[in-house]
C-alpha cells in the first residue's frame, strides 16, 4: 500500500502536467493568434479571462461532486473531456470559437485539482502528505515550462494549431492509463447527514481559519495569473525576444524556483505537521513574504537579468505556499468536505485571476504590464500578513 501511494502521485502527477499544459500553451501562442484572427491585447485577455471565470464557477461544484461520486471517476472524466477540448481550440476559427473552447476546458479542468489533491490525502498521512503534494504540484510547474517552450516551437514551425492537436490526442490516451491505474484509497467518509451544496458550503466557511485561508489564495492567484498570462509577450515586445525564447524564458526562471520552493516546502510543511494548521500557515506565509519584493523587482527593472532573478525568487516563495495548501485544509476539514473546501479556493483563485488578466491588457497603454506586476508584489505582501495574523485563529 505504501508503494502504491507514490505510483498514485506518479499517475496524477502527468495528468497535473497536461492540466497545465493544455492551459498555458495558448499564451505562447499569443502573437500568432492576434496576427491570425486580427484579435486585440483586451480580446487576447479575455481568452485568459474566459477559461478562468468559467473554471472558477464550477470549481466548487465539482469539488462538492467528487466528494459524493468518487474521486477518481471525477479525475478520469475530466481528463477525457479537456483533452478533447484542448483539440477542439485547434480547429476554432474565430474569436467566440475560441472563447467557447476555453470556458468548455475551464469547466473540465475545474474538476480535476479538488478531487487529485483528495486521493492523494486519502493515501497519505501527516508524514507525507506534504511531500506527495509537492511531488504533485512539480507537474504543473514543469507542464508551464514544457507549454511555453512547446507552444513557441511548434507555433514557429508548424502554426498555432498544430500545438492543440498534439496535446489533445496524447490527453486522450493516457485517459486509459489513468482509468485502469487509478485508485481510491477507500469510500470518501460520509458526512453525518449528507448535505446539500450550499450547505456544505457553509460548513467549510465556519471551518476555523478557512477564511482567511480563502482570502490569501485568491491574492496568491492574482500574482500568478498576472505573470502566466503576459508575462511572454512583455518580453516579445519589451526585450525584443524571438517567440520561442520570451516564451522558454517567461516559464523556465519562475518554475525552476517554484520546483525548488515546493521540494522545500514540501519537507519544512511535514516536519511542522505536528503544530497543526498554525504551522503550516507560518510556513506559507514566509514563503509569501519572500516572493512579494523580488516579484516587485521583476516588474519594476528594465533588465531582463534582475527580471529572471526576481522571478525565480517568486517562484520559490509560490511554491512553499502551494506544497501546504491543501495539508493546511486537511488539518482543520474533515474528509468529507475536503474536496469541497479545496474547489472554493478554486472559485476564488480563478475569479481574481480572471480579472486582473484582463485589467492588465486595458491598463497595458497606461501603467504597462510592469506595473500591474508590481501592484501584485504589493498585494502579495499584504497577504502574507494577514496569513501569518491568521496564526492565532486555531
Amino acid at each position: 500500500m505504501k508503494r502504491y501511494a507514490w505510483v498514485l502521485v506518479a499517475l496524477l502527477w502527468v495528468i497535473w502536467l497536461l492540466n497545465y499544459l493544455d492551459r498555458q500553451v495558448i499564451f505562447s501562442l499569443f502573437p500568432l493568434i492576434r496576427a491570425d484572427l486580427h484579435l486585440s491585447d483586451v480580446q487576447l485577455g479575455l481568452l485568459g479571462t474566459a477559461f478562468l471565470w468559467v473554471y472558477a464557477v464550477a470549481s466548487p461544484l465539482a469539488g462538492y461532486l467528487a466528494d459524493r461520486i468518487g474521486r477518481k471517476r471525477m479525475v478520469v472524466a475530466s481528463l477525457i473531456v479537456w483533452s478533447a477540448v484542448t483539440w477542439a481550440t485547434g480547429q476554432a476559427r474565430t474569436l467566440p470559437q475560441l472563447l467557447a473552447a476555453r470556458g468548455l476546458m475551464g469547466i473540465s479542468e475545474a474538476c480535476y485539482l479538488p478531487a487529485g489533491l483528495a486521493l492523494i490525502a486519502g493515501w497519505h498521512g501527516e508524514k507525507t502528505r506534504a511531500k506527495a503534494t509537492a511531488l504533485h504540484y512539480s507537474g504543473l510547474y514543469l507542464g508551464m515550462v514544457i507549454g511555453g517552450w512547446l507552444g513557441g516551437r511548434l507555433g514557429e514551425n508548424y502554426g498555432w494549431r498544430m500545438a492543440f492537436t498534439a496535446l489533445g490526442v496524447f490527453g486522450l490516451a493516457y485517459a486509459v492509463v489513468a482509468a485502469l491505474g487509478l485508485r481510491e484509497a477507500e469510500p470518501v467518509q460520509a458526512a453525518p447527514v449528507r448535505k446539500g451544496f450550499l450547505a456544505a458550503a457553509a460548513e467549510v466557511f465556519r471551518l476555523p481559519g478557512y477564511p482567511v485561508m480563502f482570502a490569501v489564495f485568491g491574492a496568491t492567484s492574482l500574482a500568478n495569473w498576472v505573470i502566466y498570462t503576459w508575462l511572454p509577450l512583455y518580453l516579445y515586445e519589451r526585450f525584443g525576444m524571438r517567440l520561442e525564447d520570451a516564451g522558454f524564458a517567461a516559464t523556465f526562471y519562475l518554475q525552476a524556483g517554484s520546483l525548488a520552493g515546493v521540494a522545500l516546502g514540501g519537507w519544512l510543511g511535514d516536519r511542522r505537521a505536528s503544530a497543526g494548521a498554525r504551522g503550516r500557515w507560518g510556513l506559507q506565509a514566509a514563503g509569501l513574504a519572500l516572493a512579494a519584493p523580488f516579484l516587485f523587482a521583476a516588474g519594476w527593472t528594465a533588465s531582463p537579468i534582475i527580471l529572471f532573478c526576481g522571478m525565480a525568487a517568486f517562484g520559490i516563495g509560490r511554491g512553499i505556499f502551494d506544497a501546504n495548501a491543501m495539508p493546511a485544509l486537511c488539518q482543520i476539514a474533515p474528509d468529507h468536505l475536503r474536496s469541497t473546501g479545496y474547489g472554493l479556493f478554486n472559485l476564488i483563485g480563478p475569479l481574481v485571476g480572471g480579472l486582473v488578466a484582463a485589467a492588465a491588457g486595458a491598463l497595458k497603454s497606461s501603467i504597462g504590464i510592469g506595473g500591474t506586476i508590481q501592484i501584485a508584489g504589493v498585494i502579495l505582501l499584504t497577504s502574507a500578513i494577514l496569513l501569518a495574523r491568521n496564526r492565532q485563529v486555531v
